[in-house]
C-alpha cells in the first residue's frame, strides 16, 4: 500500500485531450515523498469506468488514491468534498449513454465525504500561488460517477481518497469564447504539491470553506 494511485479521464465532448489524463500520464512512476506514483486512464463511461477503476485498486493496492477530471468554466484546482449517489447525464458519454436520475450503486448510501485533507490541500496550493478552492459538488456525470464509486469501494478500508477537477487547458478553452484555463506546467506542479499534502496522515484544517448558495 505504498503508492498513490493517481487517474485520469480519456477525451468527452468532442476535444481530443482531456487535462486530467495528460496530467496523471506525466506524474506516473515519478514519487511523492518516496511513493510511487501509479497513473491509470479511465472511459468516459458510465459503468465502464467503475469496472476500470476497481481492476486499478486491485491491480495498484494503493495507500491513496486521487482522481482527477475535466470541469469547462472553472479555474482554479477544485478539490471536491461530497460525492452522490446519482447519475444525471446533461450529455451523452463516450458510449452514447445518458442516464437520467439513476444510482451509481444500487442500495448504497446518499453521499460520501472525501477522506482526503481537504482544506490542509487548498490552503497549501494557495500558498504555493496556485488558484484552489473547495468545491461542494462534482456534478452528475462521468466525475462523480467515478468519485462515489471510488468512495464506496474504499469505505471503511482506511485507503484515503477523493476527486479534484481540473480547468481546461489553453488549446481546449481557445475554441470557446470566456472560458478559462490553466497552462499544463501549472496543472502539473498544483497536482504535485497536492499529492504531497494528501500524503501525510494528519488531521484537516478546521477552518471555513463554506458557500452561501
Amino acid at each position: 500500500m505504498n503508492r498513490i494511485l493517481l487517474t485520469g479521464f480519456e477525451p468527452f465532448g468532442g476535444d481530443q485531450i482531456n487535462p486530467s489524463w495528460e496530467i496523471a500520464k506525466a506524474i506516473n512512476g515519478q514519487k511523492i515523498a518516496g511513493v510511487s506514483i501509479v497513473a491509470r486512464m479511465l472511459p468516459c463511461v458510465f459503468g465502464e469506468a467503475l469496472t476500470v477503476l476497481r481492476q486499478s485498486l486491485d491491480q495498484v493496492n494503493p495507500g491513496l488514491v486521487l482522481a482527477l477530471g475535466q470541469a469547462g468554466g472553472r479555474s482554479d484546482f477544485s478539490i471536491e468534498r461530497i460525492a452522490i449517489n446519482i447519475d444525471d447525464a446533461r450529455i451523452a458519454d463516450n458510449a452514447g449513454a445518458r442516464p437520467i436520475d439513476q444510482p451509481v450503486v444500487d442500495g448504497a448510501p446518499a453521499a460520501y465525504f472525501s477522506t482526503l485533507p481537504i482544506k490542509t490541500m487548498v490552503t497549501g496550493l494557495r500558498a504555493a500561488g496556485h488558484p484552489a478552492s473547495v468545491s461542494q459538488t462534482a456534478g452528475t456525470f462521468v466525475c462523480n460517477h467515478v468519485f462515489f464509486g471510488l468512495q464506496h469501494a474504499l469505505h471503511g478500508s482506511g485507503v484515503r481518497s477523493g476527486f479534484m477537477h481540473l480547468p481546461l487547458l489553453p488549446a481546449q478553452a481557445a475554441r470557446l469564447v470566456g472560458q478559462p484555463s490553466m497552462a499544463l506546467d501549472q496543472m502539473l506542479a498544483g497536482v504535485r504539491l497536492a499529492l504531497e499534502l494528501a500524503w501525510p496522515m494528519v488531521a484537516d484544517r478546521r477552518e471555513s470553506a463554506g458557500t452561501i448558495s
